[in-house]
């Protein structure tokens, strides 16, 4: 066993030097130490690699802004290590990496597992809210509530030590990495992809797992053409720690059978991928659940604009939902008719594709900008939605009052007055954990 800290990310080594690599990926809020149950049976077979996420288990807080970035680090401090082909098996966040690593560097993967995982995690107003509490209230919300998120109740009951672990790998956690972790999931969406999964890929659920559960692992093994579906009995999302004997003998089974070797071609010395085996059809094929037809909320044709300029409004529609949320943009593009339509979509592209998206001010700034000009002209119906975008985009509930402050003296305090009892209702609903 060896145990050292790399620039890229905090890892740990344990079995024979060789021996092929198995990586364990982490879930958000844990550290390595999730995977100890599994490795003195997977070191039999395997050198296996455990890495922390930015921030998490005294790893250096340089916080990962999206996945694929984490999947760089990953790759850079695998290439350090001399590390080019290995088995891969993620646990929830971890599982994003894994299926990271399987569409945009396939030659690296042999083989996958994921664990509590899914194409898109929940929606990103959770993810992007989640992240406005930590901020405002730190981590220990998060970490109070992390045992009933992860285990059943019964395994909480009888398991009080491993519960308080639970809560305290959360408290310890580095709040600017995890809101940047909560930020990489809010955006991270590959169901449109799964079909290019190119690996031997094992899919493996809790039963009682309420955050990523069985509907979503069906979604993988319903895109992904190589992929087979366990289902854990009485186990919840943390499925490696309430069921490890399952688990290990789950990827024990896989990884030994479904182990894809890379080969060399000859005319370019380039490690080639074999195409993945066409699943046989023995069932009907498990479809994923029906959601919102695209049509409902795609936005809406827009004709190009003269003089090969590029058009600002796909970048403005992207800006407008990191923003103001996913909800509040279907809400108001669902209202919108033939009448109001074309003023959406002027807004959309002009004030979120032109402004909004410029590279001269921050979001922060922005929202700084737009919250003393909406008291200035008492819009106060559009004051609720931009306090919400600002403390999306970085800013405190202290800093938000400092505007208002601020807004009062040059705007007036009547004005003022009015946005203040706007904003604190907003922010009591924004920054109050869920229990």
């Amino acid at each position: 066993m060896s145990e050292t800290k790399s620039p890229a990310l905090q890892y740990r080594f344990d079995g024979p030097d060789d021996a092929p690599v198995l990586i364990l990926g982490p879930s958000l809020g844990t550290t390595w130490h999730m995977w100890d149950r599994q490795v003195p049976e997977l070191t039999k077979q395997w050198r296996v690699l455990r890495f922390d996420l930015p921030g998490h288990g005294g790893a250096p807080a340089y916080p990962a802004g999206s996945v694929a970035e984490l999947v760089s680090r990953l790759l850079a401090t695998l290439d350090g290590l001399g590390v080019q082909r290995f088995g891969y098996a993620g646990c929830a966040f971890g599982g994003a990496v894994g299926l990271e690593l399987a569409l945009r560097h396939p030659e690296r993967l042999a083989s996958l597992a994921l664990i509590a995982a899914s194409p898109r995690f929940g929606t990103a107003d959770e993810f992007r809210q989640r992240g406005v509490i930590v901020r405002t209230n730190g981590l220990d919300p998060i970490a109070r509530t992390s045992p009933d998120r992860w285990f059943t109740g019964g395994f909480a009951a009888m398991q009080p030590a491993i519960t308080d672990w639970a809560v305290q790998m959360v408290r310890t956690t580095d709040p600017g990495c995890y809101i940047a972790a909560c930020e990489a999931l809010a955006a991270f969406d590959v169901r449109s992809e799964l079909g290019s999964v190119g690996v031997p890929t094992l899919v493996l659920v809790g039963s009682e797992d309420q955050v990523t559960g069985p509907a979503e692992a069906r979604t993988l093994v319903a895109g992904i053409p190589d992929a087979r579906l366990a289902v854990v009995p009485g186990a919840s999302h943390l499925v490696p720690v309430e069921q490890p004997a399952a688990v290990t003998d789950l990827l024990v089974r896989h990884f030994s059978t479904a182990w894809q070797p890379g080969y060399v071609e000859s005319s370019t010395g380039q490690i080639a991928i074999p195409a993945a085996p066409v699943k046989p059809l023995l069932t009907p094929p498990v479809q994923p659940a029906p959601s919102v037809p695209i049509a409902e909320i795609a936005p809406p044709a827009v004709p190009p604009q003269p003089h090969g300029r590029p058009d600002p409004y796909d970048a403005g529609i992207k800006v407008r939902r990191e923003v103001l949320g996913d909800a509040h943009v279907d809400r108001t593009l669902a209202q919108a008719d033939e009448f109001s339509g074309d003023f959406q979509e002027l807004v959309t592209r002009y004030a979120w594709g032109e402004i909004w998206d410029r590279p001269g001010l921050d979001r922060r700034t922005r929202s700084c900008v737009t919250l003393t000009a909406l008291v200035a002209g008492g819009h106060l119906e559009q004051l609720a939605a931009h306090t919400r975008a600002a403390l999306r985009n970085g800013l405190t509930p202290g800093e938000i009052k400092e505007v208002l402050l601020q807004a009062a003296v040059y705007c007036g305090v009547p004005a003022a007055g009015s946005a203040f009892t706007v904003a604190q209702q907003v922010i009591k609903e924004e920054t109050t954990p869920t229990e």
